[in-house]
């Protein structure tokens, strides 16, 4: 056992430092050759930036991609960009994360508090969307006195909804979200930019009105605090696009192909025809859940021993350590892990490393609670025989006691595990392709609101009833080993 957990911790530690190795490797490659500029983006506002199945391969598109690709051409530097929550960009950018923020961002005041933003790239006027049936019904600000209506998060058209009197507000982070809410009448209108507002008419779904005129936005481009290089490279750059209408042309461009994401498509075709997107989702989610699970199991097996250590200190951190992670969400832990670290300390962790360590950690608090009361289960008088035949307290724990401990709370474990492949969904957020982010890759290139959900709800049931069943198998062998 002794051996297994070196070789455990030896393969958590080449997990968490290789990626970070790569990164650096490859950051001194580039030194040589050619710099990166990082975009931060929530890829699901079309035209701006949206998801496009190209040649078979999923790309982020859209005109706002379309600048940032023009601004690294004229720095010589090759674009990365990194796909986020709309809600996650500015404190993706104060923790340099990314270099830049495009995402069709107003730069009101409160925003440029934190950051700095570069000259306006364009205006767009903000409408109301309905459902077809209530298209006279909301057509101005008045209608909308006391309706509930749907904003997109921290955008300016929540700044628009609170200033509607008793309007009650629905701020979500993804726009279809906020579409598949009107469409389940769960909202009874959303606020949204023209151009955005296009991508999403149908039979059902009509424009009724627009917001006034000073309700207009302009949009501009985020850059960190006092990097005035690269804001005026930024300024230059939008200067030498808007000659000729250069950027109107892109955003005509970039309406046409999101027009083209719109065919009949149902349940079926979007699982067939996006299996690979799938496929990948589940290769991320088992390699995140096992990597939990594992460094879970080690983690929480010394904090277990901590807590029941015969010095109060050890206990106490132990104690703590389970406490907080408990009674803390792992939504909050999982933002503290990748932005947190990198905003004081400058450690920029890689999702699949701010994912890992995350549920690890999580997971850890969960089972040491369950070791504790196996070890707590197992009949003192073994301890006591133990040390009577002068084996030491620890290779007593460690001999007799914990493979007893283990082997009757493996079911506990094995439900961990299954609930951690479920929770991983949240590391989404951060960009990491799992099969939830993959759902809504999917959402945003079919804009089908529901149908990619089910798939992945169909797929979570797949792998975790298949692992349940793997379980128990394992549990009727170690029964039939007990009778022998």
């Amino acid at each position: 056992m002794k051996k297994t957990v070196r070789i455990l911790m030896l393969l958590m530690c080449i997990v968490l430092l290789l990626p970070a190795g790569m990164a650096t490797v490859y950051a001194a490659d580039n030194v040589n050759s050619k710099e990166t500029l990082v975009l931060g983006t929530s890829a699901d506002f079309p035209p701006y930036e949206f998801h496009k199945t190209i040649d078979g391969q999923d790309q982020i598109v859209g005109f706002d991609i379309e600048i940032a690709k023009a601004i690294a051409e004229k720095m010589g530097a090759e674009l990365v960009i990194e796909d986020m929550g709309f809600d996650s960009l500015l404190p993706a950018l104060q923790s340099g994360r990314v270099d830049l923020v495009i995402s069709g961002m107003t730069p009101d005041e409160k925003r440029r508090q934190s950051i700095d933003f570069s000259d306006y790239y364009y205006k767009a006027s903000q409408v109301i969307l309905v459902r077809s049936e209530d298209a006279d019904k909301y057509q101005t600000m008045t209608d909308l006195e006391g309706e509930t209506i749907g904003v997109q998060k921290g955008s300016i058209q929540e700044g628009i909804g609170q200033g509607i009197k008793n309007a009650n507000l629905v701020a979500l982070e993804k726009m279809g979200d906020l579409v598949l809410q009107l469409e389940t009448e769960r909202v009874n209108a959303v606020i949204v930019e023209d151009t955005v507002a296009k991508g999403y008419l149908n039979n059902k779904i009509v424009i009724a009105g627009a917001t006034p005129e000073e309700t207009d936005s302009a949009a501009a481009i985020g850059v960190a605090k006092g990097n005035t290089e690269l804001l005026e490279v930024i300024n230059a750059t939008i200067a030498e696009l808007k000659v000729d209408n250069g950027i109107e042309k892109m955003v005509e461009e970039a309406s046409l192909l999101a027009s083209g994401n719109q065919k009949d498509r149902n349940i079926f075709t979007i699982a067939y025809e996006f299996r690979h997107y799938y496929a990948k989702g589940i290769g991320y989610t088992l390699l995140l859940s096992a990597l939990g699970v594992i460094f879970g199991f080690l983690i929480g097996l010394i904090i277990t021993l901590m807590r029941m250590s015969a010095f109060r200190v050890l206990r106490w951190i132990g104690t703590a350590y389970v406490e907080v992670l408990r009674g803390t969400p792992m939504l909050v832990q999982l933002m503290i892990m990748h932005y947190g670290l990198a905003l004081v300390f400058g450690l920029n962790l890689s999702p699949l490393q701010s994912g890992v360590i995350t549920l690890s950690i999580n997971s850890s608090a969960y089972l040491a609670e369950i070791f504790r009361a196996g070890i707590q289960g197992v009949d003192k008088g073994q301890m006591e025989a133990a040390r009577s035949l002068g084996m030491k307290r620890s290779a007593a724990l460690r001999h007799i006691i914990l493979p007893q401990a283990l082997k009757s709370v493996l079911p506990a474990i094995g439900n961990e595990f299954i609930t951690i492949i479920k929770e991983s969904s949240i590391i989404s957020i951060i960009g990491m392709a799992d099969i939830m982010y993959q759902a809504n890759s999917i959402r945003n290139i079919t804009y089908a609101g529901l149908s990619p959900y089910i798939i992945a709800a169909a797929i979570y049931f797949v792998l975790t009833f298949m692992l349940s069943k793997l379980l128990s198998l394992f549990e009727r062998k170690l029964s039939a080993s007990d009778k022998r």
